[in-house]
């Protein structure tokens, strides 16, 4: 009796045993100290390509200890400790054990990350992203106060953005395939995206990352959805763009169209105005130096194809609402207003940083192309009137 009490005592432990060794080899652990958090909420998330999702969360003690487990994913993949609106990022592939030491004041940008490559390099991507979010709040109360022109305002973004790019580059480069060359593409400053999709440039960078996951890890929902959108900015700038162009990852007309008033306080929709046309949209600030020249050369464009179905929707991004009316009342095509000016929620669609930026739209009303060279402008409007 006693013998099978023992045997089946050691075959339970021994069945524990397993189940838990078995247990622990899928999962892996974040774990650390963030001192100063007593009583504090530390949560733990992990991000989608649509949203954060709470996993777990744990109240800190005096002693700021913490420690979270999560199965392993199939592919890499992205996770987050949240303390109030602070926001440490890291990656996970394996059965790894992360260690991530910080504080409460500091969280985000004082702390260590060990146990993680991939993890490491996101902190100095991370840095390097909150770097030029100050740039850009600095340049925000700059332009606000009226001591910067919004052309400055976007060249100087420019500028800081560019700065971003090439240290990303030297990451993404290193190993395209990595979940840092990933997380190094999609970083965003108020809502824009650092790297352009629709850029020459830019879209080589997202072609070679897209190409390195679909090798990796092709059934993975990250691959297929950078893969698609990699598709989109490729056939965009090719000029033969045939669906919804998405520029955001969004695939919806609605989404990309635009309402806004003219000098005279008619409402212009894009949609209405572009129908069975093709469609110059077009970002721009009339108290550039450059706008009077380019407005003319416009207009002998204009003139020549407006009888073949051509059209212009122009929106101004001037601050100076009395200055945009006198300029806009000269022009023949379509001239509205963004009162959100370099603010605005469509400028961060299209993903407007210098000025000015411009758009073709077929007469379906999507978007085929976008201009790169303003002297080629013809070439861009002409595969789409025939």
């Amino acid at each position: 009796m006693k013998l099978n009490i023992v045997l089946k005592a050691t075959l339970l432990i021994l069945f524990f045993g397993i189940f838990f060794s078995c247990s622990d080899k899928n999962q892996f652990t974040v774990k650390g100290i963030i001192s100063g958090g007593n009583e504090k909420m530390l949560y733990f998330e992990n991000v989608t390509t649509s949203r954060a999702i709470l996993l777990d969360s744990v109240k800190l003690n005096k002693s700021g200890s913490y420690k979270f487990t999560h199965k392993q994913p199939e592919a890499p993949d992205f996770y987050r400790l949240r303390l109030n609106n602070q926001l440490i990022n890291f990656s996970a592939d394996s059965t790894e054990i992360i260690t991530i030491n910080s504080d409460t004041l500091n969280f985000a940008k004082a702390y260590t990350v060990e146990g993680s490559a991939d993890s490491e390099t996101i902190k100095t991507l991370s840095l390097l992203q909150l770097k030029t979010s100050d740039v850009y709040n600095q340049l925000q109360k700059q332009y606000n106060s009226q001591s910067i022109t919004a052309d400055e305002y976007l060249e100087k973004i420019n500028i800081s953005i560019d700065e971003y790019k090439e240290a990303a580059k030297n990451y993404i480069f290193v190993n395209p395939a990595s979940a840092s060359a990933y997380f190094a593409i999609f970083q965003q400053v108020n809502g824009l995206l650092i790297f352009d999709p629709y850029d020459k440039n830019d879209s080589k960078i997202y072609g070679a990352v897209a190409n390195n996951w679909n090798q990796y890890y092709p059934e993975a929902q990250r691959t297929k959805h950078l893969v698609q959108l990699f598709a989109n900015s490729l056939a965009v700038l090719r000029g033969d763009q045939t669906k919804d162009l998405d520029i955001n990852t969004v695939d919806s007309k609605d989404f990309f169209d635009i309402s806004l008033l003219s000098y005279d306080n008619k409402s212009y929709r894009l949609s209405e105005v572009g129908e069975n046309k093709v469609v110059l949209l077009e970002f721009i600030s009339y108290s550039l130096k450059e706008s009077p020249l380019h407005n003319i050369e416009l207009a002998n464009v204009y003139r020549k194809y407006y009888d073949k179905g051509f059209q212009i929707y122009q929106v101004s991004l001037d601050t100076d609402q009395h200055f945009w009316k006198n300029a806009a009342s000269n022009l023949p095509w379509v001239c509205v207003l963004d009162p959100e000016s370099v603010y605005s929620n469509i400028v961060k669609k299209y993903n407007v940083r210098e000025l000015p930026t411009g758009f073709i739209l077929n007469k379906k009303g999507e978007i085929a192309s976008r201009i790169e060279d303003y002297a080629k402008l013809e070439t861009y409007i002409l595969p789409y009137l025939n």
